[in-house]
């Protein structure tokens, strides 16, 4: 559910709010959609009622949980082009994305009782992941260490198919191997 209030909250107003949606993801990744909103508030170290302030809904609090994940994911993008070559950059990046999709599918309870409301958490998410992509392949075309004739959601696919055959978290060893795979298929390889 968007912010309607064009303010910004205050610094520790922030850091409430943060509080509790770190707490729901890994609240509603263990335990599920019947998990206390109690509890989750405990877990965050804050009041019920300012839980309420922030999330006067379960489904409020579900969205924005789901919608913050995919934030972080996305604004990933260029936070790790600030740190590492544009190919790393990238294959940090897909290691986040498995993470992202494995929380996705933690959640999915959780995430049906927002479809059933009425609301597509999902609404955007295609549109900001391929836009995350196309900011990791650009930087990695221009430094000469990505091919230029990847189309983002090409790759997308090939995450997704990556996260279906290996996303669980007893697989990460696989999954590492496979993404390994698939950077290796996106590299530059110089003629000759």
């Amino acid at each position: 559910m968007p912010e309607t209030d064009p303010r910004p909250l205050r610094a520790d107003a922030a850091r409430n709010r943060e509080r509790l949606l770190n707490a729901a993801v890994r609240a509603f990744s263990q335990a599920g959609a019947e998990v206390t909103l109690e509890a989750i508030a405990r877990d965050a170290g804050v009041g019920i009622g300012t839980l309420y302030r922030h999330f006067p809904t379960r489904e409020a609090l579900v969205e924005a949980t789901y919608r913050n994940e995919l934030a972080k994911l996305c604004d990933g993008a260029a936070e790790l082009l600030d740190h590492l070559p544009p190919d790393e950059a990238t294959r940090a990046w897909m290691d986040r994305f498995i993470d992202y999709v494995t929380t996705k599918r933690e959640m999915a309870d959780a995430l049906r009782l927002v479809i059933a409301a009425g609301t597509n958490p999902y609404a955007q998410s295609r549109d900001r992941l391929l836009a995350a992509l196309r900011l990791l392949l650009d930087a990695g075309a221009a430094a000469g260490t990505v091919r230029t004739d990847i189309d983002p959601a090409d790759l997308l696919v090939g995450l997704g198919g990556v996260s279906l055959a290996a996303g669980g978290r007893a697989q990460r060893d696989q999954a590492q191997r496979l993404l390994d795979l698939l950077m290796d298929g996106l590299r530059h390889r110089p003629p000759g």
